[in-house]
């Protein structure tokens, strides 16, 4: 059996080529993924006996006599993402014993304060963490009066987007925070604060969802790398070309 040769010339560069495009493709899938999420009150409706996501804010939203609204704080990548409040929508068990009066109606109102792992940098969430009520609203009354019946204080921004219920936080708005750990379980922790307040794109007082910007990261992204790949790639190509031309 004859030895084995070093190639030369074309392959030799050839090989080059496609091992360096292996590397740099391992590279990209390895790099690690960019993740952001907002800290901020998410609005629900009962569905049924499930939570829904609000398809609009509780500033225009009016609920009728016998529903449930829930606002439930913690920090969320987008709708689909965001936390439910804890408890299920259970009108019969919030408004037991509240009786509907003339030109009214009863609206239960669940507030959910969320965990520590969601508290802004310094705050704590409020005791209890899980608060319902069953306020007696006028019959055209939004969920934004609901709410405001039972859970002063409320804080709003300057785009109408609600900040704060029962003056919790006390400060910020929808901030962007960094989620640049997968927790057991699927959960992102989330890291500290990447910018100012009024971020979030909600389109109305309340939900506070959009799409979240990839967050900073200390590894080099995908694109930098596959751009690096198809570099060194196109260099590999015209110093075979250009052998070929001498041989």
């Amino acid at each position: 059996m004859s030895p084995l040769r070093r190639p030369t010339g074309g392959r030799a560069a050839g090989r080059l080529a496609a091992g360096l495009g292996a590397v740099f493709l391992t590279l990209a899938v390895s790099a690690p993924a960019e993740a952001a999420g907002y800290r901020y009150w998410s609005f629900w409706e009962n569905q049924g006996r499930a939570w829904g996501y609000a398809t609009q804010g509780p500033a225009t939203a009016r609920p009728a006599d016998g529903d449930v609204i829930g606002f439930r704080f913690a920090v969320s990548k987008d709708s689909s993402d965001a936390s439910r409040p804890t408890t299920a929508p259970d009108f019969a068990s919030v408004c037991k014993g509240v009786e509907k009066k003339d030109g009214t109606k009863r609206v239960a109102v669940v507030v959910d304060f969320g965990g520590p792992a969601d508290a802004p940098p310094g705050e704590t969430p409020p005791k209890p963490v899980l608060r319902t009520a069953c306020p007696e609203v006028r019959e055209d009354a939004t969920a934004a009066e609901a709410l405001a019946a039972v859970a002063k204080p409320l804080r709003y921004d300057g785009n109408a987007l609600l900040c704060g219920i029962a003056g919790y936080p006390a400060k910020g708005c929808g901030e962007q925070v960094a989620l640049p750990e997968e927790q057991p379980g699927g959960t992102a922790k989330p890291s500290a604060t990447a910018s100012a307040s009024g971020t979030s794109t909600g389109t109305d007082a309340g939900t506070g969802t959009g799409t979240a910007p990839g967050s900073d990261s200390d590894g080099p992204s995908v694109g930098l790398v596959v751009g690096g790949a198809a570099v060194v790639l196109l260099g590999t190509a015209g110093v075979v070309r250009a052998r070929r031309r001498r041989g």
